[in-house]
């Protein structure tokens, strides 16, 4: 007898947290799809959310934490797969879910790990403008937001 023996569990209807619509597009979103799980994909970049909605990587788009909230309990209750791109930072989403008890069953990351300093990861509490112009004008402390 086999002393490891393989436990499948499947995601399906489970929710899949990750963040990043940028290079990749929308992989993770649309992984999450083909594996039935609702996925919600944090991205602050607007025009990149847009765009990646536009050409059907995600299903959805929501710019407000609280209609998140709503939205992925709706979702769950009702056993739908679907994509939801959040424009925010994914940390807010993280704390978010945390705070409503909302139980995440995969997290993931599809930012520019290898770039943090110039654009891979976002502080949170900036806005995307703000945090750009912080970026190019003020370096060190936007390493140290980051």
């Amino acid at each position: 007898m086999n002393a490891f023996r393989k436990i499948k569990r499947s995601p399906s209807g489970g929710i899949f947290l990750t963040s990043g619509l940028g290079g990749m597009s929308g992989a993770q979103p649309k992984a999450g799809n083909i594996a039935g799980c609702i996925t919600v994909c944090a991205e602050v970049n607007p025009k990149i959310t847009y765009i990646r909605h536009s050409q059907g990587w995600i299903d959805e788009v929501i710019e407000d934490i609280e209609e998140l909230v709503k939205r992925v309990a709706l979702a769950k209750a009702n056993k739908e797969i679907v994509s939801i791109a959040y424009l925010g930072n994914v940390v807010d989403v993280w704390g978010k879910f945390d705070e409503q008890n909302i139980h995440i069953d995969l997290g993931s990351d599809q930012t520019s790990l290898h770039n943090p300093w110039a654009g891979g990861h976002y502080p949170a509490d900036i806005s995307f403008e703000d945090a750009n112009e912080m970026m190019a004008n003020n370096p060190d402390l936007f390493k140290e937001k980051v």
